[in-house]
């Protein structure tokens, strides 16, 4: 099978296509031919050595996977051969996504909903699982309390937002004022354009807030969330921040994501109403993954990357 392999850390030119065999199910997996494969900041964090593989190299890497099941593994019945299936490889310990064909736990995986093409699957595992995760299971976000939404446009903030609005929630969320318009449109209540404002001078007394964002982002949201409400973060945290969500009264959360069954019936069902969607910036053929790379990582792509096989 066609592959994208690296056997080096460093910049995309380290990704290049090869010829690899194609993998067998084990005990409890599925194989897929994958039809469309999303592209995650976290992709190249691990292409570059900043987030080092677990089983070290050479890695084909990418968690997202939508395609079609292929042949089942001993133990699966979940699913048929021929059914056609998205979700997120084991992360961060089971990469592979680039490729033909790629294998994972059958319950890392569900159907297909009818209503979305593969391109659009494989656009929302891993950033929309972060987001439910975040926002359902660990904020537990329920109808009436008052969110924030760090990054309202960024590819887990424009899932979140969406989430958020399906769980009954007020929804501020910062973005630039080109992208206002958008991010309303998705179901915030209030846009917030962190260019120009402070979020702390306009916002207080949430119950949650989701932090995707670096820097100040965590102080600041910190101090709009009430007494016993939560911040989720996804860049962990510092002892600045930590300190002041002791002396607030926030409980502090870093979260990083699960291959997670449930929550992926969860965002199956929302994309099947049409209540979830991502925002899919450009899709390009696998061969040219290293310039998808490069893209996304010099910020030239509105929306999310997908790689077609």
């Amino acid at each position: 099978m066609r592959a994208i392999i690296q056997d080096t850390y460093g910049g995309p030119g380290v990704l290049t296509e090869g010829e690899l065999p194609i993998p067998e199910p084990a005990v409890g997996e599925i194989r897929i031919r994958v039809r469309a494969a999303g592209v995650n900041p976290t992709d190249w964090k691990h292409r570059d050595g900043t987030i080092p593989y677990d089983h070290g190299l050479p890695a084909v890497t990418g968690w997202d996977v939508a395609g079609v099941v292929d042949k089942l593994g001993r133990g699966v019945t979940l699913y048929n051969e021929g059914d056609e299936v998205f979700g997120m490889l084991p992360y961060p310990h089971a990469p592979g996504g680039y490729a033909e064909f790629a294998t994972g736990l059958a319950r890392a995986f569900v159907h297909k909903p009818a209503g979305i093409d593969f391109t659009q699957a494989a656009a929302l595992p891993l950033a929309a699982l972060t987001a439910w995760q975040a926002l359902n299971d660990t904020a537990r976000v329920s109808g009436g309390q008052r969110v924030l939404i760090q990054g309202g446009a960024g590819g887990v903030g424009h899932l979140a937002v969406q989430i958020a609005h399906h769980l009954g929630a007020h929804v501020t969320a910062t973005a630039s004022a080109d992208d206002a318009d958008f991010v309303r449109s998705l179901g915030a209540d209030q846009v917030v354009d962190y260019r120009t404002t402070a979020i702390g001078d306009v916002l207080s007394g949430v119950d949650a807030a989701l932090v995707p964002l670096p820097g100040r982002n965590r102080l600041d949201a910190l101090c709009t969330i009430r007494r016993g409400g939560v911040l989720v973060s996804l860049l962990g945290a510092d002892d600045e921040a930590l300190a002041l969500a002791d002396r607030l009264g926030v409980a502090y959360r870093g979260l990083m994501v699960q291959s997670d069954h449930a929550g992926m019936r969860a965002i199956a069902h929302l994309a099947a109403r049409g209540a979830l969607r991502a925002k899919v910036g450009t899709t390009l053929p696998l061969a040219d993954a290293a310039e998808a790379h490069r893209r996304g990582e010099a910020g030239e792509i509105d929306g999310k990357l997908v790689l077609i096989p």
